[in-house]
């Protein structure tokens, strides 16, 4: 299959000439690194020496002003950065970089029914994904599939949980898709996560795993939404059912955590009820020939995603570098790629799109997590390449 090519037609939002996106790029040369970006026109403006991290880009009193206003050289024409951002770029030319640096990266569990059913799939079935589709059918009968009308955490959400024990159907999943508390943890460390056009990686020894496409959010230190972008949150479906404890292993691996193209910030031609009304779609394509399309409905979620955002930042956690947080999905793949009732798994080599409208398309290649690229350059060496730079002093 062809190596991914980012184009400004396969990866921006269908109306990018009036949207406000920021992000980061790679700049080749020893006065180079990651440099924070606007896109004005057409063309990749570099406005790293005002803002030497996106982070403190979005911790200014507005950020769109901020990006509206930042002066900076320009660095690249913006259809020349994507092309050269796919999966073996020219290392004398600026490239694509996730758009988060020093914001923690968070994500939401088990936000639409559809999704929390599955994952009581798979905690039914061990890991195993030759039983699922026998407890597929036996957790539908218990539980059925209309729980979005449902509130988490509310006297009938409260009712159902009782009588799922009494049926001997309780889950973990359950308590964070209807109770209360959502669950939320920490997908990826600082600065892991890997841009449109690069590999993402699955675990070597994963036999069932799946993409998860979702719309992620951008907030500063005081949970304040300032935009949105896209992300592949990459799960291994057979280690976490295994083991919730296993979790970490399942989420976080090299290459396992995918943002972009850019952040679009909220300005009057997009805000938050945009994101809640958005529909992403998910594209997987083999090498084999498989293909397999889906989509997620940010309609059909549980929680708010200001209730999410505010059980991520409260009076009990704090994040001084603000942080990013993944939504959640709806879309979980049961159809089977290879055996009878074994559903869908990954292969290497497979191409996964995942896009929406108005925040563009994310593109990137599966591979084993030990066969991606190495995740060298930390925060340390964030810090020590901006200082050499002599960009620090103006932060």
């Amino acid at each position: 299959m062809p190596e991914v090519r980012l184009t400004l037609e396969n990866s921006l939002p269908h109306d990018w000439q009036r949207a406000t996106l920021v992000g980061r790029v790679w700049l080749p040369g020893e006065a180079g690194g990651p440099a924070v970006v606007v896109l004005r026109d057409g063309q990749v403006i570099d406005c790293t020496a005002q803002w030497p991290t996106l982070s403190q880009l979005l911790e200014s009193p507005s950020p769109l002003n901020a990006a509206r206003q930042a002066q900076g050289r320009q660095v690249a024409d913006l259809s020349a950065l994507l092309a050269n951002s796919g999966e073996n770029p020219d290392p004398s030319r600026p490239r694509l970089l996730a758009p988060a640096d020093l914001q923690v990266i968070k994500a939401a569990g088990v936000t639409f029914a559809a999704s929390m059913i599955e994952r009581v799939i798979e905690e039914k079935a061990a890991g195993n994904a030759q039983q699922a589709e026998r407890i597929r059918h036996l957790v539908h009968e218990v539980i059925g599939n209309n729980l979005r009308a449902l509130r988490p955490g509310s006297a009938q959400a409260m009712a159902l949980k009782q009588m799922l024990i009494d049926q001997g159907m309780w889950s973990q999943y359950l308590e964070v898709g209807i109770g209360p508390d959502a669950e939320i943890f920490t997908k990826a460390p600082v600065l892991a996560a890997v841009a449109s056009g690069q590999a993402i990686g699955i675990h070597p020894g994963s036999s069932w795993n799946n993409p998860e496409p979702e719309v992620v959010l951008v907030m500063d230190s005081q949970a304040r939404v300032h935009g949105a972008t896209l992300g592949n949150d990459v799960n291994l479906r057979d280690f976490e059912g295994r083991s919730a404890l296993l979790l970490s292993k399942a989420k976080d691996n090299n290459a396992s955590c995918a943002l972009g193209p850019f952040v679009r910030l909220f300005d009057e031609n997009f805000s938050l009820d945009d994101v809640r009304q958005c529909e992403v779609t998910l594209t997987v394509e083999g090498d084999d020939g498989y293909r397999l399309e889906g989509r997620s409905s940010m309609d059909q979620i549980s929680r708010d995603p200001l209730d999410l955002v505010h059980q991520a930042l409260n009076a009990n956690h704090q994040y001084p570098d603000g942080f990013v947080l993944f939504l959640g999905t709806l879309f979980a793949p049961t159809e089977d790629r290879d055996q009878p009732g074994q559903g869908f798994t990954h292969k290497v080599g497979d191409r996964v799109s995942i896009a929406t409208p108005l925040l563009g398309a994310l593109h990137n290649r599966v591979v084993t997590s030990d066969q991606a690229p190495p995740w060298r350059f930390g925060v340390g060496a964030l810090m020590a390449n901006l200082a050499r730079r002599g960009v620090l002093a103006h932060a």
